[in-house]
């Protein structure tokens, strides 16, 4: 079967979308690190729609700062892929071609860095996942024991982590005497802007305090808030799209029809105008993050881990269960509702439910074990924000216990039919090894997680209540199971 490619979009069927601008023409303004689904079905996708309507020199090149595996899709398709948006009445298949290139770091990194010193280039944004800020989730600080920013400090023109790109090219624009570009943060973190600069000019003022005044006076850091769920492709999905397309195409992404970005409308040389489609320019977003974060995300990760550890596969799965349901409709009511100031004429219950209704689309194949992904990084911003304004007003905090308590069980690497978990977090060595000295002492087990400041900092091993609260449900969990509990708690 041919791959898709420039030369036969004219040959497929009429109801796929297709770029309405000249790509030949069209050149870089964007680099983005980290070009996984994510970023392909939600930034890349406005970015479509902007040149769909106005044109304009806003050309992604996709950085992997890591595997190949995107290059090598979207190579021999010519940046070209297929965006799916599948719910319960059908699918819509668009063809987007804003991706223009493909750069995998480690096997040149100054080649990158050239790139994103182009004067050119007006915005470097990144989805490099919570790790990839190489920080301190509980203090935000720049971890410089992180052995990718240890090597960068000392090899400044081969960076590794996106940090350390990040301030190679801005260095050499600094030395260039050329504008700075905007960088642009779209990952789920709290004011992840101001997270971002704070790293970026801690990593900075270690290579040179003239180099970080510049930064500081000369670039900008918006926050944003991102919000699409994007399941990982699977083998049938390409298969379904070939039979589709009559092409295979090997960078095909799935994704839900809901898709919101707030940005905080502050460039250093331009930006796209994403307001055009359909993206919300604000002052402050800050309190748009927050609803996102503690009721979307908060309740991503406690269905997670507790549908993971109940036999469920899917989300969806998980939202067929009435008391999984009730739970997480008492969860947003309650420990995150609780917790949450909205702006004016924005109806939270209606955004209650739309969440619900999206957790129970069925057309999405979102994997429990995707989203339990990297708790250690997720949980200080998804549920430990949300517990501590709780803790200070002696507020609800049973269910985000439960959620803490699934995923300490979840990290100890073995589920309850004694089967191999595959925990994929930066930590899982260190968690796995404080499980398994305390195995089955729920008291134990609480309190040792729980005393790792990298995820609780150093407050909330004091809090005997959360402390107290999550050791019961441990112990629930390790009685009867996590099924059977929230069975027995919320039917």
């Amino acid at each position: 079967m041919n791959r898709l490619n420039q030369a036969n979009i004219a040959s497929l069927p009429s109801d796929v979308i297709l770029p309405h601008y000249d790509r030949s023409s069209l050149r870089a303004g964007i680099v983005h690190l980290g070009i996984g689904a994510f970023h392909r079905a939600h930034q890349a996708f406005y970015t479509e729609a902007v040149l769909n309507q106005f044109c304009g020199d806003w050309g992604i090149i996709g950085c992997s700062l890591r595997s190949a595996t995107v290059r090598d899709q979207l190579a021999p398709q010519d940046g070209l892929y297929t965006l799916v948006e599948r719910s319960g009445d059908g699918e819509k298949l668009q063809l987007i071609g804003a991706v223009i290139q493909n750069i995998v770091a480690p096997e040149n990194p100054a080649a990158l860095v050239s790139v994103m010193a182009q004067p050119n280039i007006k915005i470097v944004s990144m989805t490099v996942t919570e790790k990839g800020y190489c920080h301190d989730p509980a203090t935000g600080n720049l971890n410089g024991f992180h052995p990718d920013i240890q090597h960068d400090l000392e090899n400044l023109t081969q960076p590794k982590s996106a940090i350390g790109f990040l301030v190679a090219a801005l260095n050499e624009r600094y030395k260039a005497g050329t504008k700075s570009f905007t960088v642009l943060s779209c990952d789920n973190l709290p004011n992840n802007g101001e997270v971002l600069e704070k790293v970026v000019l801690q990593f900075a003022e270690k290579i040179s305090k003239d180099l970080a005044d510049w930064i500081r006076s000369n670039t900008r850091f918006p926050s944003t808030m991102i919000d699409r769920i994007v399941p990982a492709t699977t083998d049938d999905d390409r298969r379904d799209i070939e039979a589709r397309l009559g092409v295979r195409d090997e960078g095909v992404v799935i994704a839900e029809p809901f898709s919101q970005w707030v940005i905080e409308d502050k460039f250093s040389d331009g930006r796209p105008q994403w307001e055009k489609a359909g993206a919300l320019l604000v002052d402050d977003v800050r309190v748009f993050e927050k609803i996102k974060l503690r009721l979307l995300n908060g309740a991503h990760s406690t269905m997670a881990y507790t549908g993971y550890l109940s036999g469920f596969d899917y989300i969806s799965e998980v939202m067929s269960e009435p008391a999984f349901v009730n739970m997480i409709k008492l969860y947003m009511a309650r420990e995150a509702g609780e917790t949450l100031n909205t702006p004016d004429g924005f109806d939270i219950e209606a955004y209650k439910q739309q969440l619900r209704d999206r957790f129970s689309n069925k057309a999405l194949k979102h994997r429990t074990w995707q989203i339990a992904m990297d708790g250690s990084q997720k949980l200080p911003q998804r549920l430990l924000e949300s517990l501590r304004v709780q803790l200070k007003s002696n507020g609800h905090i049973d269910i985000i216990c439960l959620g803490v308590a699934a995923w300490i069980r979840y990290v100890s690497g073995i589920d309850e039919k004694g089967n191999a978990i595959e925990v994929s977090d930066p930590l899982a060595s260190e968690l796995r090894t404080l499980s398994d000295v305390n195995a089955s002492n729920a008291e134990a087990t609480v309190r040792a997680i729980v005393g790792l400041p990298k995820v609780f900092g150093q407050d909330l091993i004091n809090e005997e209540r959360f402390v107290a609260t999550t050791i019961g449900w441990l112990e629930k969990f390790y009685s009867q199971g996590v099924l059977k509990t929230i069975k027995n708690e919320f039917s």
